[in-house]
């Protein structure tokens, strides 16, 4: 665990100023990157393409959903979003309030980073961020993205991991189309379901003027997660109930986007998230007791300029402050070093300039500068800081049938410490480290739809603050990870020419993947984790995706979509070793998920599962430590109804939205974190009402 406190330094709210002083810059005149994303576009440009079809042009593998994928897919939550994207192992607890990690390609969740609304999300203390606290009822995309792609109007902070994703959240119409646009808007949710789950939903917009937009959310999920399950002892065979599961979780947060002018945008965010919930222990013969409770919190604001000058030059400059805090108690022991309060601070800048001096080319220059610190009220507290500078140089060439994108990250991360005794000066910490890392990534059209593409990314993990200084688990020496990934894939597209045309699309990747010094977390409850330096990792598989929709007579359609993932990954650090050629801890070597929906007039339906292959539960692979490979099936039923016509503002008009899904259909006894049974078949009901 980790426990550390610094002072907040001055010198970083300076930087932070200093970088929102920066946006009062003015704008001279427009252009638009043409092959940048949906959030890195100024207000003039309009989007009319789908993100996967952007994806299936990327030069590195990108699989992106967006919100009418989820419904169709009958996903209700995170964790079956994530299933649904290949590539992705997700480590889940179970229930509501299970924590879920992703690790993408076996590289281990510490190496995915995550951002939210185009800003990455820190997390300083053990470096996996807990994507369960993100719902999906005000999510407008999720998108991966393995390696370095041809989107290289992005902070250096975003290159820093072999895999990205990116959660993007709705925002309001735009104004310019609403016949009423200053008239406020309202979205109201319940979502009830099976133990105990309710959960209110409430978002609110209005257009204050002709440039500037308000919205906020809000959300409460409140569940006992006290499902049964089937527990064998060799051939006595019992059903349990899950105890010590119940859970309260908030989270609110206000928006707003002031357009400057035609050429120049200013959006801000100000997030709080409140999670007190109980953590079921691993289930055990005769007992299961657990008293363990956790409560999370977590605050930021954070503030994006974006402004061009002329037709060639664009700038982005961002600013965000952290706070975050847990609060850690094992109600069967009494032990200080276990139990623990926890406070983690981060601020960070970013500036990225983009020049395109002719159609073909472009170049990007991108500097971040990351504060971070930890402190704990453990009596073997240590304080540790870090400062991370982070550079970026990127460019990138496109022709009809070639582009090609490269790009150097520099990253220097300058670590101190302070004991909780002497509070005045700083002392050395873990080892400062220095880098350069190299990648590069290309495309290539061979006949109309289809491509391939290849790429090539050097990078390192810096060792958490856990890794580095908790008591008797830490160690300053630690070196970082190094890893490379090599991608080799096919794309290919049919139909999809715009938001009225349906078709055919399939994506075949193959990579190989070497990891130095790995460190392996293998958890033995839900916020303590043993780490193993498994020393290299080699990791070889294949992604496979394919999406298909048909439109039928009589206002119906049916779409299908499926994603399957093969990946070896094995501990190859001593050939004499019994345990060389292992897969490596909790990483199945096979994955995947498959829809079929149909939309028409009446009630729209998705037949929905998702499954993966046995893996083990360390890297011995001793006998008893084996958690057997399940596949899931769901359906889902959903109806939207318009209550009145408005023919000025279609769109506008009152709407009541029905849904119904039933989880776990056959109600599967399976596992994904070793002892810790999931949910058997259980059900959902949404109700949702918007003007």
């Amino acid at each position: 665990m980790d426990m550390f406190h610094l002072r907040q330094q001055s010198a970083a709210f300076r930087i932070i100023a200093v970088a929102c002083t920066f946006v009062t810059c003015p704008s001279l005149s427009a252009q638009n990157d043409s092959i940048v994303e949906k959030h890195e576009q100024l207000p003039d440009v309009t989007v009319t393409e789908y993100k996967h079809q952007q994806a299936q042009r990327s030069t590195a593998p990108s699989f992106a959903i967006d919100r009418s994928d989820m419904l169709r897919m009958g996903t209700t939550d995170m964790a079956d979003a994530l299933h649904r994207l290949p590539g992705v192992t997700l480590r889940d607890y179970g229930g509501a309030g299970g924590m879920k990690t992703v690790s993408v390609r076996g590289f281990g969740a510490k190496h995915t980073g995550v951002s939210y609304d185009g800003v990455t999300l820190g997390e300083s203390q053990n470096g996996e961020i807990d994507v369960s606290r993100y719902g999906l009822d005000n999510l407008s995309a999720l998108q991966l993205n393995i390696g370095d792609n041809d989107h290289i109007f992005i902070s250096a902070r975003q290159a820093s991991t072999p895999a990205m994703l990116s959660i993007e959240t709705m925002t309001p119409m735009n104004a310019a189309h609403r016949h009423n646009a200053h008239s406020p808007h309202l979205t109201t949710q319940l979502r009830m379901g099976s133990f105990g789950y309710v959960s209110p939903m409430l978002r609110y917009e209005q257009q204050l003027s002709s440039q500037l937009t308000m919205w906020a959310v809000g959300d409460y999920i409140y569940a006992k997660n006290d499902y049964p399950f089937r527990l064998r002892n060799v051939t006595v065979e019992t059903t349990e109930r899950r105890t010590n599961s119940k859970m309260n979780q908030g989270h609110a947060e206000i928006n707003m986007r002031w357009e400057l002018n035609s050429r120049s945008m200013l959006s801000g965010k100000a997030y709080y998230y409140d999670n007190d919930r109980q953590l079921p222990g691993i289930v055990r013969y005769y007992t299961s007791i657990s008293r363990e409770t956790l409560r999370d919190r977590n605050a930021f604001a954070q503030l994006l300029y974006q402004t061009r000058w002329g037709n060639q030059l664009s700038l982005k400059v961002t600013g965000k402050v952290n706070w975050a805090a847990s609060f850690y108690d094992n109600g069967l022991i009494a032990s200080q070093i276990i139990n623990g309060d926890y406070w983690q601070r981060e601020y960070y800048t970013s500036m990225s300039w983009l020049y395109t001096p002719s159609e073909h080319w472009a170049f990007n220059y991108a500097a971040d500068y990351v504060l971070n610190n930890l402190n704990s009220t453990l009596p073997t507290d240590t304080r540790p800081l870090r400062h991370s500078i982070l550079q970026t140089v990127s460019a990138r060439f496109r022709s009809n049938r070639l582009t090609a994108s490269f790009r150097l990250l520099q990253s220097n991360y300058l670590n101190k410490e302070k004991e909780p005794a002497n509070q005045t000066s700083e002392e050395s910490g873990g080892k400062n480290q220095h880098r350069l890392s190299p990648s590069v990534s290309l495309s290539y059209l061979l006949t109309e739809g289809l491509r391939v593409r290849c790429s090539f990314k050097d990078i390192f993990r810096m060792p958490t603050f856990n890794e580095n200084y908790y008591y008797h688990f830490g160690s300053k020496t630690l070196l970082p990870e190094k890893t490379w990934q090599w991608n080799l894939g096919l794309t290919f597209t049919q139909g999809y020419r715009n938001t009225h045309d349906y078709g055919f699309s399939l994506s075949l990747d193959a990579y190989y993947n070497q990891v130095k010094d790995m460190i392996v977390a293998v958890p033995y409850n839900m916020f303590v984790w043993r780490c193993v330096n498994v020393g290299k990792v080699q990791a070889m598989g294949v992604d496979a995706t394919a999406r298909w929709q048909q439109p039928l007579s009589g206002q119906q359609m049916i779409s299908a979509t499926m994603n399957y993932s093969l990946q070896r990954v094995v501990n190859r650090t001593n050939s004499s070793s019994p345990y060389y050629n292992y897969q490596i801890a909790y990483m199945p070597k096979y994955t995947g998920g498959a829809s079929l929906s149909w939309e028409n007039p009446w009630v729209n339906l998705s037949i929905h599962g998702e499954g993966i292959s046995s893996r083990w539960t360390n890297n011995e692979h001793l006998e008893g430590t084996l958690v057997k490979g399940y596949w899931e099936m769901g359906a889902t039923a959903w109806k939207s109804l318009r209550l009145t016509k408005r023919e000025k503002e279609p769109a506008r008009a009152p709407k009541l939205n029905l849904r119904f899904d039933l989880k776990n259909m056959f109600n599967k006894q399976y596992e994904i974190v070793g002892a810790y049974p999931m949910p058997g078949r259980n059900w959902q009901f949404t109700i949702g009402y918007s003007f």
